[in-house]
């Protein structure tokens, strides 16, 4: 399992090499809420494509190692106890948004400059995926229970539609 404290030390590792992430997934959910609301086995991180290699030395230096790779859509690495982090390497725009290789090469997912914003971990400011593009994110599939869970926390906080 991925603790709160866990998402905090990660984000000093890469805050202290200076490179550029994001939270999404449920750990995004939860600090778009302000608190957690469930258990997490994982984190997913959105990190800019040309620090990848940064972030994944920073991660090495903490005993991460690479133990799944789709890219150029995303990769995960793991560590001795376990922790798992999903990382989605995204190319920015000068505009500020981004764009991530899909499954499909010709439908990207698109990342509007105004999902990136902050939510909250243990009282710590953290950047994270806004509430509209978790939704967006949260369609297309059939959801599981945590699915289920994070939306319905979206919509009490956000009062914004979701699809499921």
């Amino acid at each position: 399992m991925m603790t709160a404290d866990d998402v905090l030390s990660i984000l000093a590792v890469l805050r202290n090499a200076d490179v550029d992430i994001w939270i999404g997934g449920g750990w995004g959910i939860d600090a778009l809420v302000g608190e957690q609301t469930r258990e997490h086995r994982d984190l997913d991180l959105m990190h800019r494509e040309n620090q990848e290699a940064a972030v994944v030395s920073a991660l090495a230096d903490v005993g991460f190692v690479e133990t799944l790779d789709w890219r150029p859509v995303r990769f995960v690495v793991t560590d001795p106890q376990d922790r798992e982090i999903d990382l989605h390497p995204l190319i920015f725009a000068a505009d500020g948004s981004a764009v991530q290789a899909s499954p499909d090469p010709e439908r990207p997912f698109a990342y509007p400059a105004s999902c990136f914003v902050t939510g909250t971990i243990l009282g710590a400011t953290v950047p994270c995926l806004s509430p509209e593009q978790q939704v967006h994110f949260h369609q297309g599939y059939r959801p599981a229970a945590h699915d289920l869970h994070d939306m319905a926390r979206l919509r009490q906080r956000f009062g914004i539609t979701t699809h499921f």
